[in-house]
């Protein structure tokens, strides 16, 4: 008898994950209200204490209840199917509950990016095939198993990214929607508390290779990155290198999750020899390590202000990217309500920096 449980419990998961069904897989392997990120989120994603209702009359809404069998879909509505980077999915989350009044654990359930290369490959594709569901006790909505990507929300498209467009002659439509720092981050440790943009580009050339020719401990410099495609490794390549060749990946640490990233500078050997880099926001709302400090770029801090003026040197945006030829569509309007006065309160409620003082 216990076989055969274990062996039902088994299918059930199976078929969960197959169907994009996260309610049931979450049921046995996820507390309830915390995303099911692995090992890129480790803060509960929840409202404010002064959280705000601001969206009232939404155009955007899911599909019909579900009541029928479980391969009979239904319509899917008129919210847009949204997917992106990792550092974007409380704004997707705001988006929920502002539009759709999910609760917080259906809402989070909802909100599942693909991170931020694959998420690209699903807009340009339109192969995505996980579709999504949401099954709680009060509300279970249906949308298309198979309908294709209409909204990508976060970092800019890399070299590859914009290749594959060309290739399938699909021209890309993006808009920046907020504000964050790029930001670089070593252990607590480190004596070392600011750094210039040159010194930066000679680490991940190979010029500069000890913490004591930048003030430091005579202690090897051991930069971390992350792996190609990644928002983080395209914001390196554009924002900081700007053309100057980077070291191999066989001479630095490559990771290929943000969050080991963030763990590994912190915990590298148990000393402060080490540097990587990610987003402000990331390591302020979603991912969070009391062993690592940001490091001021040029003796500039990465805060709201200095965005603003433009005086942090690696100031960037997270952006919503549509196919040009849904401008019109779901995912075009929706795009030009995040950047509407209630869409960009929304966004500043989820932490985010608004484009507008």
């Amino acid at each position: 008898m216990k076989r055969k449980c274990i062996l039902i419990v088994i299918l059930i998961l199976i078929i969960s994950m197959l169907s994009g069904c996260t309610g049931l897989f979450n049921l046995f392997f996820k507390k309830t209200g915390t995303p099911d990120r692995e090992s890129n989120i480790n803060q509960e994603i929840k409202k404010s204490r002064d959280w705000q209702k601001y969206v009232t009359d939404s155009e955007f809404r899911l599909g019909e209840e579900y009541t029928k069998a479980l391969n009979d879909w239904l319509k899917y509505g008129t919210y847009p199917f949204i997917d992106g980077s990792t550092v974007c999915i409380p704004m997707a989350v705001e988006f929920a509950w502002q539009h759709l009044d999910l609760s917080d654990e259906s809402a989070i359930s909802f909100s599942r990016f693909s991170t931020t290369h694959i998420a690209y490959m699903n807009l340009l594709t339109g192969e995505y095939i996980n579709g999504r569901r949401i099954f709680t006790n009060s509300k279970n909505i249906d949308m298309d198993y198979f309908h294709s990507v209409d909204l990508f929300i976060g970092t800019e498209p890399s070299d590859e990214e914009l290749q594959l467009a060309k290739n399938k002659n699909i021209e890309l439509i993006k808009k920046p929607v907020c504000y964050d720092a790029f930001v670089f981050i070593t252990h607590k440790n480190n004596p070392v508390d600011s750094i210039t943009v040159e010194q930066i580009k000679k680490i991940y050339s190979g010029k500069i290779t000890n913490w004591s020719e930048l003030g430091g401990k005579n202690e090897k410099i051991v930069p971390f990155q992350r792996e190609a495609n990644s928002g983080s490794q395209t914001a390196m390549e554009n924002l900081v290198m700007k053309g100057t060749p980077m070291l191999p990946p066989e001479t630095v640490v490559v990771y290929a999750e943000m969050g080991a990233l963030v763990d590994g500078v912190a915990e590298y050997k148990n000393n402060s020899s080490s540097i990587g880099h990610t987003y402000l926001y990331y390591i302020n709302v979603l991912y969070k390590n009391d062993n690592i400090k940001v490091l001021k770029i040029d003796g500039i801090s990465p805060e709201k202000e200095n965005f603003y003026n433009g005086s942090y040197p690696f100031t960037t945006n997270y952006y919503g990217v549509i196919k040009s030829t849904d401008k019109d569509n779901t995912g075009g309007r929706f795009l030009d309500w995040m950047l509407s006065d209630e869409g960009q309160e929304c966004i500043e409620q989820a932490g985010y920096v608004p484009m507008e003082k």
